[in-house]
């Protein structure tokens, strides 16, 4: 069974449709990713998957997580299913994370919520998730979401993801709002904690070279409708949509201009 199946999910907003008819599917410890411009419904479609669409949304069609539904469940049913089956790390972690708590306080809340941990064990636990993620300054977990840099937050933000232990990870634009160095030390981190765990991962950008690091498969939104889906081999090397050529062409002469000004 798979551990995540979507079949012909519409997401809408009024009459207006955001997604149409997306599917699509993935293994327990498979590498997905979703692709396209700003306004393809990528992110929406990660909400949706948990459950996490905001009011005036609707979904149809069916999203079966570890092979409970989804679509027009109750919240008190999908509660149990965020945190040790699947977690969403976003592109603002100030969005996952409350600016009035410590940070420390939050990464705790998962562990002693999903795992019953307290006392002692909820304290190592919590300096081992902040060590798990390169964060070893104990200051660190006592800090406020304000007082810690852009790529620290996010750190945060992974650490929260993964406390339950999730068997699937949807990182949604997780490196966007961050500059480039920061951006390619957090995408290791993320390369490194999924192969340590074994855990499936849905990434989703609309940067292709990144995509095409992170994941053993692409599926190419556009306009909130899949265009392409297949191995990143075979939709680098030929990719089958023009919309996905396009995406190719520009990846290719951005990495062109880059090399370009590196040997200048």
């Amino acid at each position: 069974m798979n551990l995540l199946d979507v079949t012909d999910l519409t997401v809408r907003s009024g009459d207006t449709p955001l997604v149409r008819e997306v599917s699509f599917s993935l293994r327990a410890g498979e590498r997905l990713g979703i692709i396209g411009e700003s306004g393809s419904g990528k992110s929406v479609t990660s909400l949706a998957i948990t459950g996490l669409l905001s009011r005036g949304l609707t979904a149809s069609g069916s999203v079966r997580l570890d092979g409970h539904e989804v679509v027009g469940a109750a919240e008190k049913s999908l509660r149990p299913l965020r945190g040790p089956v699947a977690q969403i790390v976003f592109q603002e972690p100030l969005t996952a994370l409350d600016p009035l708590m410590r940070v420390g306080r939050q990464v705790a809340e998962p562990l002693r919520r999903h795992l019953a941990l307290r006392g002692d064990a909820l304290r190592a636990a919590v300096t081992a998730a902040f060590a798990e993620v390169a964060l070893e300054d104990p200051r660190l977990a006592r800090a406020f979401p304000h007082e810690l840099s852009g790529g620290q937050r996010q750190r945060v933000a992974i650490a929260l993801a993964l406390a339950a232990r999730p068997r699937l990870l949807i990182a949604d634009e997780p490196t966007t709002a961050l500059d480039v160095t920061v951006q390619d030390g957090v995408l290791s981190l993320l390369e490194r904690l999924v192969a340590e765990r074994g855990m499936a991962l849905l990434f989703i950008s609309h940067d292709l070279a990144v995509v095409s690091r992170m994941t053993e498969r692409i599926v190419v939104l556009r306009g909130g409708s899949v265009v392409e889906e297949g191995p990143v081999e075979r939709v680098l090397r030929a990719p089958r949509h023009p919309y996905t050529s396009a995406l190719v062409a520009s990846a290719r002469a951005l990495d062109s201009a880059l090399d370009a000004g590196g040997a200048s």
